[in-house]
């Protein structure tokens, strides 16, 4: 069975599901678990350097907003979360880490409606390893291509229905990009797994929160960044044409941190490298981790 496991990750590494502490390898789940037949959960990412949670505060918030949202109780407060985080971190090897939340409605008969009475939700939780972006990405940029967001009037839940998600990623790869900026009726929402900023005249503008894109915990922390830098931020309904004519424009996640995209549709935004405030930003980013390393 341990020979089907990707070479990245450790089928020895202990998770975390349903109240148990298992083996990877040996973590098992229903095909009856509404996760798996309908997309029927909720997940959450936490970046970990020099095993400290990065926004952690953030994360628990949303991952309670999502699962609200979706009306799924699960009986397990603040410090039970935080202790599953602390132990995953504390038994993985590696410093810099990133902790993988997932939770389902549970296993029951297939049927859209939710089931009656409700049964035990499926929680499961792991950490891998963080390989950050390298140095060509953090200094030469990333390519991306621009498509129209098909997705659903919910993006603001971060749900484990991601099909949307993996054809936004499939159409940057399949194009030789990086990631897909996504419009609404000539407007932009946001990545397929990251969020979009763009710089204009100085000025870097995000759009506004709204039900049809994730508020991402780098968007707040960004933000925060800027506004320490005296850099002006902006959240405003943003047009596909602004964003085809920026300065420069970045992207922001959990596991990309900030990265600047230096193409859109093969070709160049602004004079076609990083530019100075993606400079700024990513070097308060940097001392912000280090900090919290350290």
């Amino acid at each position: 069975m341990d020979a089907l496991f990707p070479s990245t990750l450790n089928p020895d590494s202990m998770v975390y599901l349903n109240q148990r502490w298992v083996r990877l390898a040996d973590a098992q789940v229903s095909v009856l678990d509404r996760g798996f037949l309908f997309g029927d959960g909720i997940y959450e990412v936490v970046p970990v350097y020099g095993r400290r949670p990065l926004g952690w505060e953030g994360h628990a918030q949303r991952l309670r907003m999502s699962l609200e949202a979706i009306s799924l109780a699960v009986p397990l407060g603040p410090s039970d979360w935080q202790d599953i985080v602390c132990k995953l971190i504390e038994q993985e090897v590696a410093d810099d880490q990133f902790v993988y939340i997932q939770v389902t409605r549970g296993v029951a008969k297939r049927d859209h409606a939710f089931p009656r009475p409700a049964v035990s939700p499926t929680v499961f939780a792991m950490t891998t390893p963080f390989k950050r972006p390298n140095e060509t990405e953090r200094t030469q940029g990333v390519r991306a291509v621009s498509i129209p967001d098909l997705r659903w009037l919910r993006c603001d839940i971060k749900s484990i229905s991601l099909l949307g998600n993996v054809l936004a990623r499939e159409a940057a790869v399949s194009q030789g990009a990086q990631e897909a900026i996504q419009f609404r009726d000539g407007v932009l929402t946001e990545g397929g797994a990251s969020n979009i900023w763009v710089v204009r005249d100085g000025a870097l503008l995000s759009p506004p929160r709204s039900p049809l894109l994730l508020e991402g915990i780098r968007r707040s922390i960004l933000a925060e960044l800027a506004s320490g830098l005296g850099i002006e931020a902006q959240q405003r309904a943003i047009s596909q044409a602004e964003v085809e004519t920026a300065d420069e424009i970045l992207m922001t996640s959990a596991t990309k941190e900030v990265l600047p995209i230096i193409a859109l549709d093969g070709k160049p935004v602004g004079q076609g490298f990083p530019g100075p405030v993606y400079a700024r930003l990513r070097e308060a980013y940097d001392a912000a981790i280090r900090a919290l390393a350290h």
